[in-house]
């Protein structure tokens, strides 16, 4: 499966990465996948840049393990290019529903959307760390804290076959900070 996926450099210079580790990291599709990385930066900035054909970015501080750095975090990875990839995933299902360009999704949209593609995650055992309530604390600190946002996170967390109508509504339900 890994000859799929193209890495971008191929070779790390600044980091310490194995290709074929992280090569082994991105599964879930059947189309071919270029990751670009940004080995310049211990930021974690990821983006989608491209699903036809499927193109992913991560600073190489997104990838990293926070002890020990410049080298690679499997876990974390796992959870980042998951994350990415459930929304490529996501965006070229038709029954999911047509989602807004990434820059017209509010940032309580991204969270909410988080919160159903790493719930996916965890649920299918790709996950060592408590990533729940890592999730239910950025989606209260998007949403607000409150009984109605905590009910609507643990319906994204624990949703199956959510639609893009459906995310963008829990989303809203869940806000109670002011517009």
């Amino acid at each position: 499966m890994s000859d799929r996926v193209i890495l971008e450099p191929d070779t790390f210079k600044l980091v310490d990465f194995d290709p074929a580790e992280l090569k082994a990291l991105i599964v879930g599709l059947d189309q071919p996948v270029t990751l670009e990385i940004d080995q310049t930066t211990p930021l974690g900035h990821t983006a989608i840049r491209s699903i036809d054909p499927i193109v992913l970015f991560a600073e190489s501080g997104a990838l990293e393990d926070p002890r020990q750095l410049r080298a690679l975090n499997p876990a974390g990875a796992r959870i980042e290019l998951g994350r990415m990839l459930f929304r490529v995933r996501d965006r070229l299902d038709t029954a999911f529903g047509e989602v807004p360009d990434d820059d017209a999704i509010s940032l309580q949209e991204q969270a909410a959307w988080d919160a159903y593609a790493v719930g996916r995650i965890v649920r299918a055992g790709h996950s060592y760390y408590d990533e729940r309530q890592r999730r239910l604390y950025q989606f209260r600190t998007r949403h607000g804290f409150s009984d109605a946002g905590d009910a609507a996170f643990a319906a994204l967390w624990d949703g199956v076959d959510l639609t893009w109508p459906k995310i963008a509504a829990l989303s809203a339900e869940g806000n109670t900070r002011a517009a």
